[in-house]
């Protein structure tokens, strides 16, 4: 067997990146994905493309923000960790989307456990499983239940301070591997950084109250390179059981319509039961699953 070529490709070459099978629909989910060419890197062998990988992240960046498209031939996953271990950036996150009902299809099943062992020997462990949802007009609009009142709020610290509380006792796994290494205000300035990323007005995230003015929780309507979606929706523990996460899900929605948007994107983990539940009644399906898997070490040689 002869020895991996590991390459990053350009504006010349990155219709190599397209010359894998696809048993997991990759190619369908990014349809219309932008990547920049030379975020995206093969391995080959023989000639032959045996592993792909694509970094993702706004054009501008001056570093990708997450692996988000990662294959791995059978046989070949040192291959894969290779191509992960020597990428030039220092990328802690990887998505692995799926179909729904991968699990049931013995292909689909065997193409996820390559890509998994491609991504634990290169550093990477699951963290969490999520559903990926994907809101279209036909589903209708949800009625607004009305019991809270929504209003912009420009002060940053006012978030940051809702962020710590809406941390405490979260069932969300990135903010809970947060709150262990650094407790609750790494959370909620990791998760304000990340907030702070999306190219869409600052001016359109909210706070929600009641109409006695108590500080319910904060949903944050947004625009990622790939279009409209949830950003951030979240409830402080004092207000917990009584559905408010539905009310904020149901006026960021509307938020997004009145801003033009055809379809809304949104995402939460599968172990988040009642926030999934929202998503249903609100008129969300699940389209697709996703694996992320992270790593705390220094993946990136260099």
């Amino acid at each position: 067997m002869t020895d991996v070529v590991i390459r990053t490709l350009d504006e010349s070459s990155a219709h190599l990146f397209r010359t894998m099978p696809d048993p997991l629909a990759l190619s369908d989910k990014h349809r219309s994905t932008h990547y920049r060419p030379d975020w995206q890197r093969i391995a080959l062998r023989d000639g032959r493309t045996v592993a792909r990988a694509a970094w993702w992240g706004r054009p501008e960046d001056p570093e990708p923000l997450v692996i988000n498209w990662f294959d791995v031939a059978e046989g070949e996953e040192e291959a894969g960790a290779e191509l992960l271990r020597t990428a030039p950036w220092k990328t802690p996150e990887l998505e692995l989307d799926l179909p729904t009902g991968w699990r049931d299809d013995p292909l689909r099943r065997d193409a996820v456990a390559v890509r998994e062992s491609a991504a634990r020997r290169a550093g990477y462990t699951p963290l969490v499983q999520r559903f990926l949802y994907r809101w279209t007009p036909d589903r209708g609009l949800p009625e607004r239940p009305g019991r809270l009142l929504f209003t912009a709020e420009p002060d940053d610290d006012v978030f940051l301070d809702l962020l710590r509380r809406i941390n405490v006792g979260t069932l969300d796994a990135h903010a809970r591997r947060a709150i262990e290494q650094g407790g609750v205000d790494q959370a909620a300035r990791e998760d304000l950084e990340i907030l702070r990323w999306f190219p869409s007005p600052r001016d359109w995230w909210q706070v929600a109250r009641t109409p006695e003015g108590d500080a319910v929780g904060i949903h944050i309507p947004a625009r990622n390179p790939g279009g409209p979606c949830v950003a951030f929706i979240g409830v402080v523990p004092e207000h917990r059981g009584h559905g408010y996460a539905y009310d904020l899900l149901v006026e960021c929605t509307h938020f997004l319509v009145e801003q033009g948007a055809e379809f809304i994107a949104a995402a939460t983990d599968q172990g988040n039961v009642p926030m999934a539940a929202h998503f249903t009644k609100a008129g969300y399906p699940v389209v697709r699953e996703r694996v992320n898997y992270w790593t705390d070490h220094e993946v990136a040689a260099g």
